[in-house]
C-alpha cells in the first residue's frame, strides 16, 4: 500500500493506494506547520481504511511550501551568487529583471570570475584558484547561508562549476552550493536565476523534509518518503534538500497524472479546479507537456523543467460580483464554509452558483433557491467562458480532445463545453493531486549538446538512453520497468561536427511497489 499526500494552500489531500485502486481517500485543513497537516491526513486514512502503519510500503508527498515561500518572500536565505565568465558575459549582473522586493529580501553578494566555455566547448579563460579563493574568504566574513554557482556554458561541461564548489567546501563546509548545470539548461541568465532560487531555498528545504520525516515517525510509519517533482516523477529527502526548486509546480503536474490515471486516458486536456484557482494543462503519455519557453516563477525568468500550465483565477471560492458579470480572480479560500451563502455566509461564491444551477447536496441549498435567473445566467457564462479561453489556449489544433476535470471546485461546471469532444469527471476526482503524488514513478533526464560526428547519430541516442536509464535507476527506479519515453533532438546549425542539443527522458517504477 501507497499512501500519497498532496499539500495544497487551501486543503491537504490523501489517498492509500494499493494494486493500481484508491483504497481509501480524505481532506483536511492545510495547517500553519506542515507536518501537523501532513499528520492530520495521514492519520485520518489509516484510521478511515482501519489500515496499520506497519502495512505502508511507500509515502509520496508533494508540496506547493517551495513556491510559496518565493511568492510571499518568506523564509528565503541570504545568498551569494558566483558567475564563472570573465573577461565575457559580465554586461548583465546577477538578478537582472527581478522585482526589488525579492533582491531586497535575498541581499545577495554579487561576484564575477574568470572562467566558463564557449558554445563550442573552448574556454573562455582557464579557472583562477587563487581568485575564487578570494571570493570564498570574502563570503566567509559575511552572514551567509547558501551560494550559486553559475558557468558560462556549464550544461555542455561542468568541471569549473565542480571545481569551485570543491573549493568552498574546503574552506567553508556548512554552507549549501547550488551549480547551474545541476538545475537549469541552455541559457545563461535563466539558469542563473534558477540556481539561485534554488539557493535561497535549501535551508527550508532541510526544515520541509524534517516536518514531513517526524510526522511519519510520530505515526510509527518507517517506510521511504518520496517527494513529487515537476515533471510528474518522484525524488528522495536528500535531493529535495539539494534540489528544492524541482519540486515547483508539482501541485498540478500530480493532479493531471492522477486525472489521467484516474480516467484511463493518457492524451487529453486536464482542468483541475482548486479553491482559488484553476489550472489547464496538456497530458501524453500519460505525462504533462513541458514547457519549452522560459518560465516565469515568482516574478523570476527560469528556464528548468516546468510543465506547460495556465492559470486562471477561478474556483469554487471565487467571488461574483457585477450580477454576475465578473468572477475572481479573488475568493474565500479556505474559509469558503463560512462565507459562502449556502453555509450561512453573506458572499456570493461560485460554489454557490454551482449548489443553484444543478441543485447539489452542499451546505444549505435553500439559501441560495432564490438568486435572481439574470444572475445565475451571467456567472455560468462567464465561468464557461473562462474555462474555453484556457482550454483553446493549452490545444494545439483546432480538433476537439477529450477534457478532465478534476479538484474540489470541479462542481462548478458541469457542462460540455466549446472545443472539447468529451468532458470526464472521473471517480476521485477531488483527490486526483493526492492519486498523482501516490504514482510511484521516478525519472532520469539528459540534456546537453552531443557530437554525431564522434559516434554517429544511432549510437550517441543510444548511449545518451543508457545514461537516462542510469540516472532513474540510482533514483531509485526497478531497473526491468524502465524505458525511455521521450527523445527530441534539435539540431544546432552554427556549431561544428554535426552538433545536436539532444534531450532524452526515462521513466521508471519505484523499486518497492
Amino acid at each position: 500500500m501507497q499512501i500519497g499526500v498532496d499539500v495544497g494552500g487551501t486543503n491537504t489531500d490523501g489517498v492509500i493506494m494499493s494494486e493500481g485502486k484508491v483504497i481509501v481517500s480524505n481532506k483536511t485543513v492545510t495547517t500553519a506547520n506542515v507536518g501537523d497537516g501532513v499528520f492530520n491526513v495521514i492519520k485520518s486514512v489509516l484510521d478511515k481504511g482501519n489500515i496499520k502503519p506497519n502495512q505502508i510500503t511507500s509515502v509520496m508527498i508533494g508540496t506547493t511550501h517551495f513556491t510559496n515561500a518565493l511568492v510571499e518572500r518568506k523564509k528565503l536565505q541570504k545568498i551569494a551568487a558566483i558567475r564563472l565568465c570573465l573577461p565575457a558575459s559580465d554586461s548583465l549582473v546577477q538578478m537582472i529583471g527581478w522585482p526589488q522586493d525579492l533582491v531586497d529580501t535575498l541581499s545577495p553578494k554579487k561576484y564575477f570570475a574568470k572562467g566558463g566555455y564557449e558554445v563550442d566547448g573552448r574556454e573562455i579563460s582557464p579557472l583562477d584558484e587563487d581568485e575564487i579563493n578570494k571570493i570564498i574568504d570574502d563570503i566567509g566574513n559575511h552572514d551567509l547561508d547558501s551560494i550559486a554557482i553559475n558557468s558560462v556554458y556549464s550544461p555542455l561541461n561542468s568541471e569549473m562549476e565542480q571545481r569551485t564548489a570543491e573549493l568552498i567546501k574546503k574552506k567553508l563546509p556548512d554552507i549549501k552550493v547550488s551549480l547551474s548545470n545541476e538545475i537549469g539548461k541552455v541559457g545563461l541568465i535563466e539558469r542563473e536565476n534558477a540556481t539561485i532560487i534554488n539557493a535561497a531555498l535549501t535551508k527550508l528545504a532541510e526544515e520541509i523534509i524534517e516536518a514531513f520525516q517526524n510526522a511519519l515517525s510520530k505515526l510509527q510509519i518507517s517506510a521511504p518518503l518520496y517527494v513529487s517533482q515537476n515533471d510528474g516523477t518522484l525524488m528522495l529527502p536528500d535531493k529535495v534538500r539539494s534540489y528544492p526548486v524541482l519540486t515547483f509546480a508539482c501541485g498540478p503536474t500530480n493532479s493531471m497524472r492522477g486525472a489521467a490515471f484516474l480516467s484511463g486516458i493518457d492524451e487529453s486536456v486536464i482542468v483541475d479546479i482548486g479553491g482559488t484557482t484553476s489550472d489547464i494543462g496538456y497530458i501524453k503519455q500519460g505525462f504533462p507537456r513541458q514547457s519549452a519557453v522560459a518560465t516565469d516563477v515568482g516574478g523570476v525568468r527560469t528556464n528548468f523543467r516546468m510543465p506547460d500550465i495556465v492559470s486562471i483565477g477561478l474556483g469554487g471560492g471565487s467571488i461574483i460580483r457585477d450580477n454576475g458579470k465578473k468572477i475572481g480572480p479573488d475568493s474565500v479560500g479556505y474559509l469558503l464554509t463560512e462565507k459562502a451563502k449556502v453555509f450561512g455566509g453573506d458572499i456570493l461564491t461560485a460554489t454557490d452558483i454551482a449548489v443553484a444551477r444543478y441543485n447539489l447536496d452542499i451546505g444549505d441549498p435553500s439559501l441560495v433557491k432564490n438568486i435572481d435567473k439574470e444572475l445565475l445566467e451571467n456567472s455560468k457564462k462567464q465561468i464557461t467562458n473562462l474555462l474555453e479561453d484556457s482550454v483553446d489556449k493549452m490545444k494545439t489544433s483546432s480538433n476537439e480532445v477529450p477534457a478532465i476535470f478534476v479538484g474540489g471546485g470541479t462542481i462548478i461546471n458541469q457542462e460540455k463545453i466549446k472545443g472539447i469532444s468529451e468532458l470526464i469527471i472521473p471517480d476521485n476526482f477531488s483527490v486526483a493531486n493526492a492519486v498523482g503524488a501516490a504514482l510511484g514513478q521516478v525519472s532520469g533526464e539528459v540534456d546537453r549538446v552531443f557530437h554525431y560526428d564522434k559516434l554517429g547519430r544511432e549510437k550517441t541516442i543510444e548511449v545518451a538512453s543508457l545514461e537516462a536509464k542510469e540516472i532513474a535507476k540510482k533514483a531509485g527506479a526497478s531497473e526491468k520497468t524502465i524505458e525511455v519515453i521521450e527523445i527530441n533532438e534539435n539540431p544546432l546549425a552554427y556549431l561544428p561536427g554535426k552538433s545536436v542539443r539532444l534531450q532524452i527522458k526515462a521513466i521508471g517504477d519505484l523499486e518497492n511497489i
